[in-house]
Formats: C-alpha cells, sequence, structure tokens
C-alpha cells in the first residue's frame, strides 16, 4: 500500500499556483566562450513577484548540472511565488569546456558569479523575452540559491571570497541586489583536514573564506554529506555557518547526503539518498526562510521551525542561527 508524500513535507507554505516556464533565453556575452542560456520559471498570474537565481552544482551528469537541473526545487518556488532564473554556467558538462584549457576551467567559478551579474543587469530583456512577465518582477526582492559549487556561487554573490594570493582577479565580486542567499552543501574553508583530491586538483578551493559574508543566509547541510576527497571534516559543509558573521542561520538535515534526497532532479542516478520527503521538506523550509527573509514581518520561517521541531514535518532537521 502506498502513501501519498506531502508536496511541501507538512511545513505550511501559500497555495500553489500553474507555472509558466520558458527557456532558452540567450545571451551573447562579450568574453564568454559559449552563449549564456536561461531558464525562466514563474507563476501564471501574479505581480511584484520576487526573484530567485537558481544555481545548479558541478555534477558529472550531461543534463542535470545546467538549466535543466534542480526541477524539484525550481518548479516548487515558481509555483509557490517566485519568478526563478536558472543559467547554465560554463561548467555545463555538456559544453565540453571543463577540459578545454581555458583558464577559468575546470570549475569557472568566477564566471559562474558574473553569469548572475548579468543575468540581474538584463532583467528588462528577461521581462521582454519571456511572454506574459512583463512588469511583473520585484527588483527590490532578489534572493539566490545554489547547491554544491551553485552553492559556493551564491555565497561570492552574498559577500565570500576566494582569497588566493597569486591571482591577481581576486576579490570582492557580492552584489548588494542580492537581499538573501541560500547555501546548500557548498564547499567550506580548507585546513589539515581538507588535503584531498579536490583540493589539489582545484586551487580556488584553498582559498575559500567567508569572513566577509555579511549578507543574511539559510546554510543548509547534510549530516551525512562526508566526501573525503574534499575533507574528512564532516562539518565541512558548514563553514558557510560557522566561518560566516551573523546573520546566519544553519538547518541540519538529518540522514542527508549530498543531494538530500534527490533535489537535482526527477528520479536521477545521482541520487544517492533517495527520500522524496526529504526534498518536500526541504524545499518548503527553504521557500519560507526566503519569505521572511525577503518580507520582514513574514511569519512563514518560525511557522516553519515549529512545524519541524514539533516533529509534524514528514523529514527530520535541526536549525540553529546566530
Amino acid at each position: 500500500m502506498s502513501t501519498a508524500i506531502s508536496e511541501s513535507g507538512n511545513i505550511p507554505v501559500n497555495a500553489a499556483s500553474p507555472v509558466i516556464t520558458y527557456s532558452p533565453v540567450v545571451f551573447d556575452v562579450p568574453g564568454r566562450p559559449a552563449r549564456l542560456e536561461i531558464k525562466v520559471s514563474a507563476p501564471a498570474t501574479g505581480t511584484r513577484l520576487p526573484i530567485i537565481l537558481l544555481s545548479h552544482g558541478h555534477g558529472e551528469t550531461n543534463f542535470i548540472a545546467s538549466l535543466h537541473g534542480n526541477a524539484p526545487m525550481a518548479g516548487f518556488y515558481a509555483a509557490h511565488g517566485f519568478v526563478v532564473i536558472q543559467p547554465t554556467h560554463l561548467d555545463d558538462k555538456a559544453l565540453g569546456l571543463r577540459e578545454s584549457g581555458h583558464p577559468g576551467a575546470p570549475m569557472f567559478w568566477r564566471s559562474r558569479v558574473t553569469d548572475m551579474h548579468f543575468i540581474l543587469d538584463h532583467l528588462d530583456e528577461i521581462e521582454a523575452t519571456v511572454p506574459g512577465l512583463a512588469g511583473r518582477l520585484d527588483r527590490e526582492r532578489i534572493a539566490a540559491v545554489g547547491h554544491s559549487l551553485g552553492g559556493h556561487t551564491t555565497s561570492m554573490l552574498l559577500g565570500s571570497r576566494v582569497d588566493d594570493p597569486e591571482d591577481p582577479e581576486t576579490g570582492d565580486l557580492s552584489d548588494p541586489r542580492v537581499k538573501a542567499g541560500v547555501i546548500l552543501a557548498s564547499p567550506g574553508v580548507s585546513d589539515e583536514a581538507t588535503d584531498g583530491v579536490m583540493m589539489q586538483r582545484v586551487r580556488m578551493l584553498r582559498f575559500v573564506n567567508f569572513d566577509t559574508m555579511t549578507t543574511p543566509a539559510l546554510v543548509v547541510a547534510g549530516d551525512k554529506d562526508l566526501n573525503e576527497n574534499f575533507s574528512t571534516r564532516l562539518s565541512y559543509r558548514s563553514d558557510a555557518y560557522t566561518r560566516a558573521p551573523a546573520p546566519k542561520t544553519l538547518l541540519t538535515m538529518h540522514g542527508a547526503e549530498h543531494i538530500f534526497g534527490g533535489i537535482t532532479g526527477f528520479d536521477t542516478v545521482e541520487t544517492t539518498d533517495e527520500n522524496p520527503e526529504r526534498v518536500a521538506t526541504l524545499r518548503a523550509l527553504i521557500w519560507a526562510y526566503l519569505r521572511s527573509a525577503l518580507y520582514p514581518g513574514d511569519n512563514a520561517w518560525p511557522a516553519a521551525v515549529a512545524a519541524l521541531e514539533s516533529g509534524a514535518a514528514t523529514s527530520s532537521g535541526s536549525v540553529e542561527s546566530k
């Protein structure tokens, strides 16, 4: 006998509405070795809609790490009142640039952040291109959400840095237009426990610094997310909380591995901890956090935390703040 899965994991959210999705919106960006393609998902109705910039991870699949990924999150946020903008970053495996010899390869970490700057600079063109979107965006309420390397992209929009002493382009890539962020399973700070394969292969991972990340953020970590190629320290994925200044909130999802039950796509092979209930709970918690962060006085986040702590949510987690 099957049991129906709650869309929101029993976390209180507003009523869902039909969604319109349009892709690709294409831009030729000077100096970028491939066109910038984005997907836009939005509620079919409504005005003054807040915006989420959603950044994909660096995974090994051909299409999940692109504008086609993160469907369980993108569709949910659009159905519940956000306009979701998803770029395909240059590290998308299908673009074939990871082994190209380009100076940004294989991670293209700096380009990922400038993709988001470009999108925010061209919201007028995006509105004009997507049918029915013109005049409906709230440019004062913009958030960023990212998973894994996308979490690093988000953290840099919020003020983190890569302080490589040998990189002349190291600097501040934050964007004050982004008012809040959600950082899921992001790379942490290098220390004696982080001498893994990835630290040797990708230089920038050795210089991640959260000291200057002052914008409010929700940091999400799974308590089973341990990859010794990055670090032998289980708290590595929580560094964006513990190493950053307030205001920050940490959401630890119990039993979760790197994909949090399947947030990157429906029924994807990269999910090692498939758990639809966890996905439902997590995406609703993120929605609630962003509602309260972008609309001061909105009770969505306190109500969500109360549901989580009371055991009403269908997947468990714990919250702490500073």
